[in-house]
């Protein structure tokens, strides 16, 4: 077996690639505490052989994307099930998250440590203005679905909400109605229009701190029902500030896929915690960061992840609501499913150049876990594309 490869870089030349040994990660393991609480917005395999709509339908290999949960909770981190890493509002509907959220906290049930946290919302509504009290029974009833399950919540923004919402009151009167009725304290999710243009002047405003204060306004307001508050805004300093205004007891969650080792460590007055689409890809490196952090060896922490961010800035570059599709290629080269196939035919939704760079990044980190078959498979799509070797 070759040991090489060659890829297509942006000047039009080809790189060559010389495959690295994968890192030997010293990773956590189903239950071990942690120093942070680590969830992992976990993807979705789809099912191939299913003759659908791509762009209409879906279809999930639900095996497949069963074991890739149990593979990241034996890594010791939580799934967030059903967030946008899923393809939740880009090819996932309500009704396929309905049987992917139950079966997923079915086979958590049956692993004791198994964390799972599943994204409730109003995507059974279209994105449209609409009565505010349509969009409370929607959230209401996703909110049921999950809870009565077992399962813990994460609130995601809401498109409806933000097409309907004609002011911060607005936003303020649906929160409080929706957390009212949640039995157990959860998780909201301030998604940025960077990840979804739809959720543009979310919380009321447009100006990024101005809606931090809003957001922070409804989180103080309900303290006793919000556990955290994830942001995915790719903006460190703003987080920063945000949660050292947090209420005592209310976690900040970082999604900062660009920043997350410093914000994960935090700065000795503050730290966050990880939900993040990032740590599907980087699981075991992220693991393993993790167990090092628990040793207080931030060295080893640092060194462990830090080399990782090139491959998430490569993976979230803009638009970075295509992210997926970098997620979904990482997982097919290093053997977790058997095809490059995507939810909403998203394999497409970046070049060849964009998973070369992708190919050349993760092996840079040791991330190729099967490098023989990451290098066949990439040959393969490369002259599926039209490059020979």
């Amino acid at each position: 077996m070759k040991h090489d490869l060659h890829v297509p870089s942006a000047n039009g030349a080809m790189q060559r690639i010389v495959l690295n040994a994968p890192a030997q990660f010293k990773t956590a393991t189903l239950g071990m505490a942690l120093p942070r609480k680590a969830l992992s917005a976990a993807h979705v395999v789809c099912d191939p052989r299913i003759d659908v709509v791509p762009f209409a339908q879906s279809a999930i290999d639900m095996d497949a994307t069963q074991r890739y949960r149990e593979y990241l909770w034996s890594l010791g981190l939580g799934v967030a099930e059903a967030m946008d890493t899923a393809q939740r509002g880009m090819g996932l509907g309500w009704g396929d998250a309905q049987e992917l959220i139950a079966e997923t906290l079915h086979r958590a049930h049956g692993l004791p440590g198994a964390e799972v946290y599943s994204g409730v919302g109003t995507d059974h509504l279209p994105a449209e203005e609409m009565p505010l009290s349509r969009i409370v029974e929607a959230y209401q009833s996703q909110l049921e679905f999950v809870e009565t399950r077992g399962g813990r919540v994460i609130l995601m923004a809401s498109r409806a909400l933000s097409a309907s919402a004609k002011s911060y009151e607005d936003f303020s009167f649906v929160y409080r109605e929706v957390l009212s009725a949640a039995r157990q304290p959860v998780i909201l999710h301030w998604l940025g229009p960077m990840f979804d243009p739809a959720l543009a002047g979310y919380w009321g405003e447009h100006d990024l701190e101005r809606a931090m204060s809003r957001c922070l306004d409804v989180i103080h307001e309900h303290a006793d029902k919000v556990e955290g508050i994830k942001i995915s805004l790719l903006d460190k300093a703003l987080e920063v500030e945000m949660r050292r205004r947090l209420p005592v007891g209310v976690s900040m969650f970082t999604g900062d896929d660009f920043n997350y080792p410093e914000l994960i460590a935090g700065d000795g007055k503050s730290h966050s915690d990880a939900l993040l689409g990032i740590f599907d890809p980087i699981a075991p490196a992220a693991s393993a960061a993790l167990r090092a952090l628990s040793d207080q060896d931030t060295q080893t922490f640092r060194a462990t992840l830090d080399p990782t961010v090139a491959l998430a800035r490569e993976i979230f570059r803009a638009p970075t609501q295509y992210y997926k599709t970098g997620v979904v290629f990482l997982a097919w080269l290093n053997g977790h499913q058997e095809h490059f196939t995507m939810v909403g035919g998203q394999q497409g939704a970046r070049s060849i150049l964009h998973l070369s760079r992708v190919f050349a990044l993760a092996n840079d980190c040791g991330l190729l876990s099967h490098p023989e078959m990451a290098r066949e498979r990439m040959r393969i799509l490369l002259e599926l594309h039209g490059v020979w070797q």
